[in-house]
């Protein structure tokens, strides 16, 4: 085990994505072993603004904040406001654009890092991430030096890579460990519509970056991968993804478990499982003017706004062959929950829920509960129509798209993403690109079966705790997804949903118990073995390292 870890995000106190849901629902497994000797590094966005995830505390490391000052670090420090309340540092990295240019030639010079197409978000990203390993370095004098054989660093995400090889090459006697959670080539493979697995032994990474304008980002994430000491990815799916276009097998697996301190117990459950369903359905109702019970089945699909990677596609093509199949005999309401371009609530839809009464019309467009800030190019919007989902009342079916970040000030729902989750009978993630997949696991966590594929990190966790293949009566359907089989996955979606509409109380019960069953086993005491043995790898893999250097 590590006597200090630092851990570098763009995530830390900044909620993004599911590596945020990653280091934050982890950090109190780690505080309960190594109290406050995990330091979560961050970049500070919040100088002037109010920020409710970061603490500070100007008594904590005073000294070496004025230290650092003098070295012209600008730093905070003070807690991480999630379980455990782990130490944080937050780093102002803005003055290193002035000398951009420079540390990008020294890490072209030691590691080959090839910046010089660098565009968007690489700049911000790569100084934060210098900004992160200056922290270290500061830090690692001040406090750790003569104190510590064990210090590990840990880097997620191409963007955390320059701080990563710049601790190689400025301190050596740190362990570093980078995980990628999503190569950066792989998604853009997918997201170009290319075909990713069928190929994907016979791409060059180097050359799809050429192609793709790619270049500066997959050379910085390849060349870390090269050089930290452990090399780690969330699932196995990716760990093939990494050997074929970094060029690098991984040395470790590193699933991404959760805690289930957000989800109710027992008679709160019960209540807010009947709150959400209640909401679900008055906006339902508003929206198309059907009437709609509590026997309706509630089914949806959520993440980014990635049409086709996380399978938004598929379900909207499932849903309408759903509403064709003569086998269907129980009202459908489906929900796709994806931050788009949106300007706010609809006022019609807002005067309706105002007034607390059931509707027998339906408003224009039946379908969506935010307007957009242009409705036409939007893929799901031209999807719908293009199947001729308006929400009709002949359609058992009835899908609405939630263009916006439930937050609990959305202006429609009002209530936060778990406290509607908690509401579904079955929800879908039908993905195409998915390493992991965070919200099929709070899904079942919420006794909620889902729907994947065998294409997602944790679709294949599922078939390999199953010993096989998964179905929705054990809580989670496992879909056989490739390249080519868009038809079959359809129909694999649909018939999962109809499935779950046919059976009777007993059987959903069975499903629900089955689905929450299994999220305890990724629970991040079952997981954290996979953290334990990267630190061991990386302080081994250092120790061989210093010890030729020394020789």
């Amino acid at each position: 085990m590590p006597d200090f870890i630092f851990e570098s995000s763009w995530e830390v106190c900044n909620k993004v994505g599911g590596i945020y849901t990653v280091l934050s629902t982890r950090a109190k497994t780690l505080q309960d072993v190594l109290t406050d000797k995990v330091v979560f590094i961050g970049p500070d966005f919040w100088i002037s603004k109010e920020n409710s995830l970061f603490i500070e505390d100007k008594k904590l490391f005073k000294e070496w904040i004025k230290e650092a000052e003098s070295q012209e670090l600008h730093v905070r420090v003070g807690r991480w406001n999630i379980p455990g309340r782990p130490i944080v540092i937050l780093v102002d990295f803005t003055p290193y654009f002035a000398v951009k240019n420079d540390i990008y030639a020294k890490m072209y010079t030691k590691f080959h890092v090839d910046s010089l197409h660098a565009y968007g978000d690489y700049d911000e990203a790569s100084m934060f991430s210098y900004a992160a390993g200056r922290v270290v370095e500061s830090f690692y004098h001040y406090y750790l030096s003569k104190k510590y054989t064990n210090v590990v660093y840990q880097a997620h995400e191409w963007m955390t890579g320059l701080g990563a090889l710049y601790i190689k090459d400025t301190l050596p006697q740190i362990a570093t460990i980078f995980t990628t959670h999503a190569t950066s080539i792989g998604r853009s493979i997918c997201g170009n519509n290319k075909p990713l697995y069928q190929y994907l032994n016979n791409y060059n990474g180097n050359q799809m970056a050429q192609e793709l304008n790619m270049e500066a980002k997959h050379s910085i994430e390849r060349q870390t991968a090269h050089n930290v000491d452990c090399f780690t990815t969330v699932s196995d799916v990716t760990a093939f993804e990494c050997e074929e276009l970094l060029d690098k097998k991984c040395d470790a697996v590193l699933m991404n478990g959760f805690e289930a301190d957000f989800v109710p117990k027992a008679a709160q459950f019960t209540k807010k499982r009947k709150m959400a369903r209640a909401k679900l359905l008055e906006v339902a109702n508003a929206l198309t003017g059907a009437q709609l019970t509590d026997e309706a089945l509630i089914v949806a699909t959520s993440g980014r706004y990635e049409f086709k990677n996380k399978g938004i596609d598929v379900f909207i093509d499932a849903l309408h062959r759903l509403n064709e199949d003569p086998a269907l005999d129980r009202d459908v309401v489906a929900f796709i929950e994806v931050p788009g371009w949106q300007v706010g609530p609809r006022q019609d839809l807002k005067d309706r829920l105002a007034e607390g009464i059931e509707f027998t019309t339906p408003l224009d467009a039946p379908f969506i509960t935010h307007n957009l800030h242009q409705w036409d190019g939007d893929r799901v919007i031209d999807t719908l129509r293009w199947f001729g989902m308006n929400n009709d009342s002949n359609s058992r079916v009835k899908v609405i798209f939630v263009p916006c970040y439930l937050d609990g000030n959305d202006g429609i729902f009002n209530m936060h993403y778990y406290d509607l989750l908690i509401g579904n009978d079955l929800s879908a993630y039908p993905s195409y690109y998915e390493p992991w997949g965070y919200t099929p696991l709070e899904s079942v966590a919420f006794k909620v079966p889902c729907i994947t594929t065998s294409l997602s990190g944790f679709g294949m966790w599922a078939n390999k705790v199953k010993g096989g293949q998964s179905h929705i009566e054990d809580g989670v359907e496992v879909i056989e997804r490739n390249d080519y089989n868009h038809d079959e996955v359809c129909d694999g979606v649909k018939d999962a949903i109809l499935k779950m509409a046919s059976m009777n109380k007993k059987e959903t019960d069975a499903a629900r118990k089955a689905a929450y069953a299994l999220s305890e086993k990724a629970l991040w005491k079952n997981f954290i073995q996979y953290y334990y043995d990267a630190y061991g790898i990386a302080i081994n893999n250092k120790e061989a390292r210093m010890f030729l250097v020394n020789n």
